[in-house]
């Protein structure tokens, strides 16, 4: 079980110094992991956005244990290449404290598909994603390997170095009550699912995991506001809490409050 913070990138807090600051707080609080969202613009009243993947780096290199990542980025918007070696380079800065969190992506945040020609259409991305993560799972084996898919190609290539302890958790996103993002996270570590309503949705949502194949191990993140009493989501199911913040109210000082009152479970 573990306790984590979900902070926005925006406006007062799309600063990666003070995101990197906030962590530290975090870790010595107590906190067990400190994620950030993943944007390249946002939706109005949102001005300022900041490059998630910087402020990852600085997270990554002034703490020490807490684990950290984006919670989530749309891998359909991003190049295989290029990701593959920013979370192996963010896994060894920290010694192994990356995770990934991903998923398809949604325009209705802010327009940052529609408005930089991506794909928007939801089926063909959901398609892009699963040839995305049997690409990634390859980048990271370290081993050599050509593929040529529908979306994505690699030509006789090996990315090293590899992760620390092997391989790169990944948590995938996953949406109340649809069943094939379920699917797709029981194949790898873990999923963050929204639009969960009651506990009992998430025992439900359990108990479908365990069906398509999630291990012991597996990792079924529920966060909610500040204040929220987690102990029924956990009763349900769920192994990792998260507090989420307002995108659009939220302060360093309020984050920075919430920090101190520490995790709200041991």
């Amino acid at each position: 079980m573990g306790c984590f913070l979900s902070v926005p990138i925006f406006d007062r807090l799309a600063d990666p110094r003070l995101l990197a600051d906030l962590a530290v707080a975090a870790e010595e609080a107590g906190w067990d992991g400190f994620f950030v969202w993943d944007h390249v613009q946002y939706r109005a009243p949102v001005e300022s956005v900041t490059d998630p993947w910087t402020a990852m780096a600085a997270i990554g290199h002034a703490t020490s244990a807490v684990r950290f990542g984006p919670m989530v980025t749309p891998l359909p918007r991003r190049r295989p290449q290029v990701l593959a070696r920013q979370v192996v380079a963010l896994d060894r800065l920290s010694g192994g404290r990356f995770v990934l969190g991903a998923g398809l992506g949604l325009d209705q945040s802010g327009r940052e598909l529609s408005a930089f020609g991506e794909e928007t259409d939801d089926r063909t991305r959901a398609r892009m994603l699963d040839e995305f993560l049997e690409l990634l799972d390859r980048f990271l084996s370290g081993e050599r390997f050509t593929h040529t898919g529908e979306f994505y190609r690699a030509e006789d290539v090996r990315f090293l170095p590899t992760p620390v302890n092997g391989r790169i958790p990944i948590w995938l996103a996953a949406r109340h009550p649809y069943q094939r993002p379920l699917r797709r996270a029981a194949r790898h570590d873990g999923a963050v699912v929204i639009d969960l309503d009651h506990p009992d949705q998430l025992a439900e949502t359990a108990e479908n995991l365990a069906r398509y194949g999630a291990g012991p191990d597996f990792t079924l993140v529920k966060y909610g506001p500040p204040g929220t009493d987690p102990r029924p989501w956990m009763d349900a199911g769920c192994n990792y809490w998260g507090v989420f913040f307002d995108p659009f109210t939220t302060t360093p000082d309020r984050v920075r409050s919430v920090i101190a009152e520490g995790p709200p479970l041991p």
